[in-house]
């Protein structure tokens, strides 16, 4: 190992590393297959209550709530109003009630009386763009969000392109299913101090939402998050639940757990926006992407929606795009892993497909000649070799529907950003005097392995086995952090615990060549053992030496060792039933930049994931309301369907190691962009059924294949 320095870290060469670049265990896995690792759901405090919430049964009503009934029940400690008046979406939150145990808390909640009268409501697109329909938001249930491009250029453009598709497509609202529901445990016993044991995406963020409903100062509340059950992008504030557990400990000046039932979470818990886009593309004799019109809606509830900006990835000649949110009486839609890409890459990947077959080019060379960053073709081509590809008879036309069965391949591409925030994160490196290494951050782990890296990147440093740090996080009086949010809290905290780990270096090293009357660059550390000049000491021996409070060094955020922009390419094959329309995901492939992979493991855990996230949305997930009643059809895992074990195909998860950008980047987003349209293009290039609207379901298959015996296309 090199002797310590002082003019600051840098990330050794890859070979180098001892753990780094290698694959990891997470230290956490033994806590949690053995199910000792404590989640907000599991904590159980002395005088605890357990609260529920009462939600308004239809979207859009005036509402008046009385407790008294709630009040009088046995084991009812504690109920308040959350909101009174006008409700605007399905599953308002109006009422809450706290009781000693579960059972009683649900009686409790059954026994709040509402006084409704319904209001008209829009539950969907129809509904909120009709004639006469009910406002939803006070600008209207259609908002511009942006016009960019020549519209005029654009029609030019088509009118002189060798091909042209013109086509809608949509996806459906998306929940996050995360395992574990949202909500938290308010630990409040009257005073000016609280606990709070979160489900959370920010560590930092929840104590000032607490405060203000306790009225209390933001330092004197704690927040906890040691283990959480997945966000996905849902979990970034107090929200609702917590805010309401705050309410309900201030009431009884008691702790109570409010972590809500699966259908409350379907209700409240947020969703990935749905979109309607409808895209018109031209394409060159040449191969060449000349002009696109695209003109895109997101379904995001009460608010906005997201899609990304057109043309998404690919490199177009004349562009002319318009985006607009279509508002409805739902629950607003949140951040979702890559939030509004996924919508954009189905549209623009569908219609890129489009377009090669229209032209007649093989799928993948097409998507080269239209995509300037050279990343992609070799992305693209080693996808494609470990798909089949090269020996796939349909390469450039689909299969013709006949016999049993059909098998297609299809393709995607996917991008991010994925690098760090400045003065986001700190980090604590202590060396004990009994040899003991500690690594402190207040971070939460999602559980995408921040608790590994922030041991092995220090165990790294000292020539440490992982084993030989223990990591701490997900509590607010360890060093700060940023939100996990955007796969920026590789690039926020990776560089803060190397600049920590490194300062501990040069400290250690310091401290023992004064000790040994040595040079201090000839103090080295590897594999446990300590050279100083001639001596050689063991671990446990050279912490010896340290005073009684051991050594602390303290590390900040470091632009240089962190990056952004990663890449990614996805391939699907496919097997499709004629007869029954089931679609069959057999193998999807997947190749993934990200600079230095601190833990080659994890990265490819990460991929994998995404790619069975992907096909979840690809085939299954859909939010059904019915317009006519109001009511959300799917809010169990029944009835809204997520991929289980007999969906997962074969997984191929390829670390792209001619990335050799030395500093690691956040990139579990980017995986999950590019999977449903490589699907969907794979369905078409087996049997030559175009299916433009999510989920991919035998039913529109079977409607696909039918149109096409008659000579028709579905739309």
């Amino acid at each position: 190992m090199a002797s310590p320095r002082r003019d600051g870290p840098v990330w050794k060469p890859r070979a180098e590393n001892q753990l780094l670049a290698h694959d990891l265990p997470r230290v956490d896995g033994p806590l949690k297959v053995s199910g000792r690792a404590r989640y907000s759901h599991d904590v159980r405090l002395p005088g605890m209550l357990y609260g529920r919430l009462v939600c308004c049964p239809v979207p859009c009503a005036e509402v008046a709530v009385d407790l008294a009934g709630a009040l009088k029940l046995p084991g009812v400690e504690a109920a308040v109003v959350v909101h009174e008046g006008t409700t605007r979406t399905v599953g308002q939150v109006v009422a809450a009630v706290a009781a000693r145990t579960v059972e009683e808390a649900e009686d409790g909640a059954r026994a709040v009386r509402l006084s409704i009268e319904e209001l008209p409501w829009a539950v969907d697109r129809e509904q909120a763009l009709a004639p006469q329909a009910p406002a939803v938001t006070r600008r209207g249930n259609r908002r511009e969000r942006g016009e960019d491009g020549d519209a005029e250029a654009v029609a030019r453009a088509l009118a002189e392109s060798h091909a042209v598709v013109e086509a809608t497509y949509s996806l459906p609202v998306q929940h996050h299913v995360c395992l574990e529901t949202h909500g938290c445990v308010c630990d409040y016993r009257g005073g000016d101090e609280a606990t709070i044991y979160a489900s959370t995406q920010a560590t930092f963020g929840i104590a000032r939402d607490a405060a203000r409903v306790l009225d209390i100062p933001a330092r004197n509340v704690r927040t906890i998050v040691h283990h959480m059950g997945g966000g996905f992008g849902s979990k970034f504030s107090l929200d609702i639940h917590g805010r309401v557990a705050c309410m309900l400990s201030k009431e009884c000046s008691r702790p109570v757990h409010l972590l809500v039932d699966r259908s409350t979470e379907f209700h409240t818990g947020g969703n990935r926006s749905g979109s309607r886009q409808h895209l018109r593309g031209g394409v060159s004799a040449e191969g060449e992407l000349t002009a696109l019109e695209a003109e895109a809606e997101m379904f995001g509830g009460v608010g906005g929606g997201a899609v990304a900006r057109m043309p998404y990835i690919y490199s177009v000649g004349r562009v002319h795009a318009r985006r607009a949110s279509v508002h409805t009486h739902t629950d607003s839609s949140r951040a979702m892993r890559a939030p509004g890409h996924p919508q954009a890459s189905f549209a623009m990947e569908s219609l890129v497909d489009e377009l090669a077959t229209a032209g007649g080019f093989d799928q993948v060379e097409f998507r080269k000649r239209n995509l300037a960053d050279p990343v992609y073709h070799r992305q693209l081509d080693r996808v494609a070799l470990e798909i089949g590809w090269p020996g796939h008879p349909h390469r450039s036309a689909p299969g013709d529907a006949e016999g049993i069965e059909a098998v297609g391949i299809g393709f995607g591409v996917s991008v991010w950003g994925g690098g760090g925030s400045a003065d986001a994160c700190e980090c604590e490196v202590r060396i004990e005097r009994d040899g003991g290494v500690t690594s402190s951050m207040g971070s939460q782990d999602l559980g995408t392995g921040v608790r590994t890296y922030l041991a092995a990147i220090v165990a790294e440093e000292l020539g440490l086995e992982l084993s030989a740090v223990e990591a701490r996080l997900g509590d607010n009086r360890l060093p700060k952090a940023n939100a996990s949010g955007g796969s920026v809290t590789t690039g926020s905290a990776a560089p803060a615990i190397k600049d920590a780990a490194h300062e501990a270096r040069v400290a250690f090293a310091e401290h023992l060549a004064e000790v040994l009357g040595v040079d201090t660059g000839s103090v080295t550390f590897d594999g446990g053992v300590v050279r100083a000049g001639k001596e050689t000491l063991s671990w446990s021996a050279a912490c010896e030496t340290l005073p009684d409070e051991g050594l602390r060094a303290r590390g900040v955020w470091r632009e240089h060792l962190q990056a952004s922009g990663v890449h990614g390419a996805q391939a699907a094959r496919v097997r499709v039933d004629l007869e029954t329309g089931r679609v069959r995901v057999e193998k999807m492939v997947c190749v993934q930049d990200q600079g230095l992979p601190l833990n080659r493991l994890a990265l490819r855990s990460q991929i994998n994931g995404g790619m069975i996230q992907a096909l979840s949305y690809a085939l299954l997930e859909e939010r059904l309301i019915d317009p006519d009643l109001g009511l959300l059809l799917s809010d169990n895992l029944e009835d809204y369907k997520i991929a289980g074990s007999l969906e997962i195909p074969e997984l191929v998860a390829i670390i792209d190691d001619d990335d050799e950008r030395a500093a690691p980047i956040g990139m579990a987003e980017a995986v999950v962009i590019p999977g449903a349209a490589a699907i969907a293009n794979a369905i078409h290039n087996a049997c030559g059924v175009r299916l433009r609207h999510l989920p991919l379901t035998p039913t529109k298959v079977l409607e696909g294949l039918a149109a096409r015996a008659r000579g028709e296309e579905v739309r």
